[in-house]
């Protein structure tokens, strides 16, 4: 029986869920947490870095979508109705750990600069130093975006990321679509400003490469080989990142956006349904004690 409702269900859209979890529908409720976390928690992680950060953050928005489920009225997408509330969590939240360092893109100039003017040699098998390489292409793209403000980092993460078009857009940050492209378009040219100076997969011609950094990040921990944060992450994907012959064929412009598209779809860590359900039977608990 409980398998038959399973597969009801994988039938059911997003808004019928809705329709059917206003009603009372505990189950259809669940569904649209499973459904919805991966967004929301790819939203997370770009806006906030740090993994752990993200799926505090995830888990609230959860909340805030179950608990205001009835405010929703058809006027979008569920959708973007989604990332609005996501949105706005993300943008008014507490600074999270990786926030609180305050990078900047001079400060990542210097980084670069530090990495690339010493000897960092570090003895590893070709295999590992790859893989260490790749780490540091992912850290560097989070590490990119936390640069901007949380406006523009948001702004360029729906749009340049997650395909928003500005009105979509407009609708989830509640701006008008002149001021979301507005925003767009200044955290474009910031981003692309620094990586055209730095970025080695930009321009070749750049002395910033991702496996000339490796003996750097090992030594100073900015990378533990023994735990690969972004790489070794769940994901959606099997697949990510840019083949160097497509990079070749495109203009330094599309090779940025290339590059910040490219991160995985991570997958939101299959724990949250559980504690989504866990606060659910205590608001029930509550309101039967009540």
């Amino acid at each position: 029986m409980a398998k038959q409702r399973k597969d009801y269900y994988m039938d059911v859209t997003l808004e019928e869920l809705v329709e059917l979890a206003k009603d009372g529908d505990n189950e259809a409720l669940e569904e649209i947490v499973r459904r919805i976390q991966d967004r929301v928690y790819g939203l997370a992680i770009r806006m906030l870095s740090h993994p752990a950060d993200a799926e505090d953050a995830t888990q609230e928005i959860l909340v805030k979508v179950i608990t205001h489920l009835g405010s929703y009225r058809g006027e979008s997408a569920f959708s973007a109705w989604v990332y609005r509330v996501a949105s706005n969590h993300l943008l008014t939240t507490h600074k999270r750990r990786a926030e609180r360092r305050e990078i900047t893109f001079e400060a990542a100039e210097g980084h670069v600069g530090a990495a690339l003017s010493g000897s960092w040699e570090y003895s590893m098998p070709d295999a590992e130093r790859g893989l260490i390489a790749q780490e540091i292409m992912l850290r560097c793209i989070q590490g990119l975006l936390l640069c901007l403000d949380r406006e523009s980092r948001i702004t360029y993460i729906l749009a340049a990321i997650f395909d928003t078009t500005s009105k979509q857009g407009a609708y989830i940050l509640g701006i008008t679509p002149a001021a979301f492209r507005k925003r767009l378009s200044r955290a474009k040219g910031l981003l692309r400003g620094f990586m055209q100076k730095n970025c080695g997969l930009v321009n070749a011609n750049n002395p910033c490469q991702c496996n000339k950094l490796v003996g750097f990040a090992v030594r100073t921990r900015w990378v533990n080989p023994e735990k690969l944060t972004f790489l070794e992450h769940p994901r959606r994907n099997s697949e990510f990142g840019v083949r160097p012959e497509l990079l070749a064929g495109m203009d330094e412009l599309e090779r940025v956006a290339a590059l910040f598209r490219s991160h995985p779809e991570y997958a939101a860590p299959d724990r949250l349904v559980d504690m989504c359900k866990s606060w659910l039977r205590r608001q029930c608990g509550q309101s039967a004690a009540g």
